[in-house]
Parts: structure tokens; sequence; C-alpha cells
């Protein structure tokens, strides 16, 4: 789903989280702790960093987060490659960097399934690999750095229905090829439906596309005029359309003035908060870009140095867990942002500059 710097991070565990990772060996819980490696390696050599896109902000500050904090971790990364939304064009990324000779890659897949044929490659290579954002369905992965997609649609789902007593709400939903995308679809709906059963679900598959978003919202309010609620998954990529798409209905309203539409995002970006502060939005779940560049970093310099880990509570405010196909996953803090702590100084999108 923090700061430039991750200034605020907590270094001390729980009662409840020492009693666990006592239990554990290796690199325990994911601590960012130095431990001995359990393998060779030594952590040296070049690492790749494949992005998905660049066309949303958000994916605009994690590239720009990547080389600080490469340098903070002691990784020697080399310069960001951007696959620009073409999941084929990733697995051409992966075998170029493979044939640079990396010795270890940090991806943020763009297609659940499809990023297996890299995976696959780079495992043939023994060259480790630590998905950022988006869980591979299947293939080898050292780490999975994630927020808990789940959470943002019930968090999204939870403020529209605490706001809004009856009628239709829309969700603006990500590519479903993407886990991402669908564990947040159907979050939502599936809380929509078991708690505030008073809402009606519209939904706009957009493919994390700002174009098919408008395109589709335009048509979708025509024939809707009386939507009362927005659930936008990808702030970096749906804040301005849909926005541009409400003003040029006039309906645009801002937060306390009649027929006010109640709208949620994802990203956390400096934009989403703009809006929040002007009233044209309600609501976002910060996505950590801070932190997935961070702990890209360091989970990869870990795999490269032959460490593991194992499920449980972590010293930097995470848990680390086992997605269903045995794939582990730290899932970092992804907290909702509103007026009310819009300003705060520790979110990452109040530091970007």
């Amino acid at each position: 789903m923090a700061g430039r710097t991750l200034r605020n991070r907590r270094i001390s565990l729980s009662a409840v989280a020492v009693a666990a990772c006592a239990t554990l060996t290796l690199t325990a819980c994911g601590s960012t702790k130095d431990t001995a490696a359990s393998g060779g390696g030594g952590g040296t050599g070049k690492v790749g960093v494949i992005l998905p896109l660049l066309t949303s902000p958000f994916w605009q500050s994690y590239n720009d987060y990547v080389p600080k904090m490469a340098t903070s971790e002691g990784v020697d990364a080399l310069k960001t490659v951007n696959s620009n939304s073409d999941p084929s064009q990733q697995i051409t990324d992966i075998n170029n960097q493979l044939n640079q000779g990396v010795k270890g890659l940090v991806v943020a897949p763009l297609d659940s399934a499809a990023i297996a044929a890299g995976l696959d490659q780079a495992e043939r290579k023994g060259v480790p690999v630590v998905a950022v954002d988006v869980a591979p369905e299947k293939g080898k992965v050292a780490m999975v750095v994630r927020a808990n997609n789940v959470a943002y649609g019930e968090k999204a789902c939870q403020y529209l229905g605490k706001h809004i007593s009856s009628g239709k709400v829309v969700q603006i939903m990500g590519d479903l090829a993407s886990v991402n995308g669908r564990e947040r679809s159907e979050a939502f709906r599936t809380c929509v439906r078991k708690n505030y059963p008073k809402l009606k679900v519209l939904e706009i598959p957009a493919k994390w596309e700002s174009d098919t978003a408008a395109s589709k919202l335009d048509t979708l309010l025509n024939a809707n005029p009386d939507i009362k609620g927005i659930y936008m998954q990808a702030g970096g990529v749906y804040l301005a359309p849909t926005l541009q798409t409400l003003k040029s209905k006039g309906m645009l309203k801002k937060t306390g003035q009649a027929g006010h539409i109640a709208i949620v995002s994802n990203d956390g970006i400096p934009q989403e908060f703009d809006a929040i502060r002007k009233g044209e939005i309600d609501a976002t779940v910060s996505q950590p870009a801070d932190a997935y560049a961070k702990y890209g970093m360091y989970y990869i310099k870990a795999a490269m140095q032959g460490k593991t880990f194992k499920t449980g509570p972590t010293d930097h405010d995470s848990e680390i867990v086992k997605l269903p196909s045995g794939i582990l996953e730290d899932q970092l803090p992804a907290p909702l942002v509103t007026k009310d702590n819009v300003d705060d100084p520790k979110l990452w999108g109040n530091t970007v500059t």
C-alpha cells in the first residue's frame, strides 16, 4: 500500500513477537539486524531493478527511492529498467539483466502468472529474485515485499460504508491479471456485500490505464448520475482522470457540499494528499513506496548472502506470511489517510519534493 529515509523505523519487538522470534533460526522473523549468513555469496555483485511502469507518480517515487535505498543498504544496483506496462517486455528485461551478469534481481511483476517465465530463467542461472508490490502465482522468489492488498479493498469498503447509508458505489479496478487487482476487487465487493447490503457496487475494469478509467467512468456516469461513492484502486493512474471526468460533468463537489461523491483511493502519493486537503477526495491508503524500495534492497542482499526467512513478526512493524503458493511475503503496513492525519510527517507522501 514512512518517510524518504524511514526515520521512524522501529527496532524493537513486542513481548509476543520476541517470544515468537526466539523459536526461529537463520534471519528469524525478517529482522533487519545483521546476522550470520546461512550460505555463500557474500551479497556482492550487481543487482538489476525492473519497474512495471513509470506513468504513475507512485512508481516514479519508487524509482527515485531505489538508488537511495540501495546505497543505504549497501547494494550495488544498476540503473532501473522500465517494462512500460508490457508483461512480455518484462520477461525480455529480465533476460537482458541476466545476460549482463547480475547476481540479484528486484522485480515488480506486471502479470502474476506471466512473470513465472522470467523467474524460471533466473532460477536456472542461480540468481535470486525479490518481488515488489505484486506476488507471483508460481516460481521461486526469496521474498515478496508488499502490503496487504486485501486490506486495501476492505479499508475502502469500510470508509465508504460508514459514510454512505445506501446507493451506488463504483470501484475502478486494476488489472485482473495482477493479484493486486484481483485481491482489491474481491475484498471490496465481499466487504460491501457482507457489511453494507444497501450499497450497490458497479465495477470498471481499467487495467491500471488512465485513459480506460476516464472513458469507462464517463460512460458509467451517463447511465448512473446518482453515484454516491468511488473506490479508485490506484490513485497514481486514476486520480487525475477521475477528478477531471467528475469536473467535466459538474459532479466534483467538495466534502461537506451537497452532492459530494465520497472517494477513497490507494497509493499515498502527494497528489492524493493535496486532493484530500482540498476536499476533492476523502481518503487514501498509503502504499509504502519508500519501504518497498528499502526492503526490496534489504531482502535481495540477504538472498545473495544465502540468508533465508521464516514466518512471523518483523522488527519493522510488519509480518512475514506464507502465501498459498508457498512463497514468503513481508506484509508492510499501509495506513488509511484522511483529513485527520494527512499532514503526518511520517507519511512518505509528505516527504517527496
